[in-house]
């Protein structure tokens, strides 16, 4: 896809966007189940079913998708197709490369070992290393708007407030 058509494509819906704000505003969703072996969650990713259980520093096997790892896999994922949409409607050229997320995690917290340590990753890492004839005022320029555009980056770095409920059906499965 060139510029052109991915301007082609996006004028209709930027302009729809426009008039009617609301339109723009679409819930996503993921769902997981509960009822496979082990401590797992088989998650449906519109590609295929992952099993998602614990992390080996955490009891797992490895046998199973970590939901750590997965969380930096969408965070490539997205930056990487934000990057390439940018590039192309910038007209920076791009010849290929990579995306590498990395997070460091203290696993005392997760485990209820020391109250003090964090649940989560204190740091995350994400690098870009691109093929590109591109001068450097052209890839700062790439890199501000990846960063602005990214969703999974924005919603990482300007968490937003995450609601929990659970529900418990007697005599249910």
């Amino acid at each position: 896809m060139d510029a052109d058509q991915l301007r082609a494509v996006q004028a209709p819906l930027k302009e729809r966007y426009r008039e009617d704000a609301e339109a723009a505003v679409i819930t996503l969703s993921a769902d997981g189940s509960l009822d496979g072996e082990g401590i797992t969650c088989s998650v449906a990713t519109g590609r295929a079913l992952v099993e998602a259980g614990l992390h080996p520093a955490t009891g797992g096997d490895g046998l199973s998708a970590c939901s750590g790892d997965m969380l930096l896999e969408a965070l490539v994922a997205c930056a990487g197709v934000t990057l390439r949409a940018v590039a192309t409607a910038i007209g920076v050229p791009l010849r290929g490369g990579t995306v590498r997320a990395e997070g460091d995690l203290d696993f005392r917290g997760t485990l209820g070992v020391d109250r003090e340590a964090p649940v989560g990753f204190r740091n995350i890492r994400l690098c870009f290393d691109l093929y590109s004839d591109a001068d450097a005022e052209q890839i700062a320029v790439l890199s501000k708007l990846t960063e602005r555009y990214c969703v999974v980056y924005q919603t990482i770095r300007n968490a937003p407030p995450v609601a929990v409920e659970l529900k418990s059906a007697a005599g249910a499965g």
